[in-house]
């Protein structure tokens, strides 16, 4: 019998406020579950705009406390209610001074099982990240949760292979790829990137983008999120590029095991001769 797990993202516009924002994506999360979905994931800090196209103290006002603040909790609860697992992403405050772009993931049945922190943080025209985030601190985690072996890795944090093979290496059957990226050069790297590390660590991807223009920037997100397999090759078609929209699609995990055993990666990796990648 296939191992498929039926998993679902949200793209969505920003409504104006927090409060409507959440609850336009729990109703996105119980659709996903009347249609049978396992997993749902959202866009990075998809309870708020992307604030970080400027720098403005006052967007600290969207930072909340993972997982004692209010918008996990209602993730939690709406897990239970659905019986999904939930990616979260959130701006987090751990103590005055201390924020990070964070996700939380959330068991089908409520349990907070961990977070992951975005850990490269830009700093380039309508991405001023580095006024709001420090970088993540907690390494790769991979969840065992009720849909399967799940990671996270945020937005920028994709330009950058090492994470990937991180968690490959943990043993990531699906990793989610929450982002805000808008029509600018690097549009281009959106259909690349994530199915090239798709490939060379045989396992599937979820990414995720904002979609529309917001209050505080002149960034275009462009949406067009998909899933990817362990081929390189597109789960159904991506969504469109000006439109909120709700993806679901079937991933077949024993396929993770057949591509490894084809391509063998993994087998021939030789970390004793990578050394002069982590030299400063």
């Amino acid at each position: 019998m296939a191992n498929v797990v039926r998993a679902a993202l949200v793209q969505a516009t920003w409504t104006g406020d927090t409060e409507s924002m959440v609850a336009k994506h729990e109703e996105h999360a119980r659709e996903a579950a009347r249609r049978g979905a396992k997993i749902i994931g959202f866009q990075e800090v998809f309870n708020s705009p992307y604030f970080c196209q400027v720098e403005e103290p006052e967007h600290y006002r969207w930072a909340e406390p993972v997982p004692d603040g209010p918008t996990v909790r209602r993730m939690r609860a709406l897990a239970r209610e659905t019986g999904m697992v939930i990616v979260a992403p959130v701006f987090e405050a751990e103590q005055p001074g201390f924020y990070y772009n964070t996700a939380a993931v959330i068991d089908a049945d409520g349990t907070y099982l961990g977070k992951y922190r975005k850990h490269h943080i830009p700093q380039l025209k309508g991405f001023r990240e580095k006024y709001y985030f420090k970088p993540g601190n907690l390494g790769w985690p991979v969840f065992d949760t009720a849909a399967g072996k799940v990671g996270v890795y945020i937005c920028y944090d994709r330009h950058f292979p090492e994470g990937w093979r991180e968690l490959g290496l943990a043993g990531a059957q699906l990793v989610y790829n929450p982002s805000a990226t808008h029509r600018s050069l690097s549009s281009h790297l959106w259909r690349l990137e994530q199915p090239a590390a798709a490939v060379a660590n045989a396992y599937y991807i979820a990414a995720i983008n904002r979609v529309g223009q917001e209050e505080y920037g002149d960034n275009d997100f462009y949406g067009t999120s998909y899933f990817v397999d362990p081929r390189g090759q597109f789960v159904g078609d991506l969504a469109g590029d000006s439109q909120e929209e709700l993806v679901i699609r079937d991933l077949d995990l024993d396929l993770i095991e057949e591509v490894r055993q084809t391509w063998a990666f993994y087998r021939d990796r030789r970390p004793d001769a990578y050394e002069g990648l982590v030299q400063p």
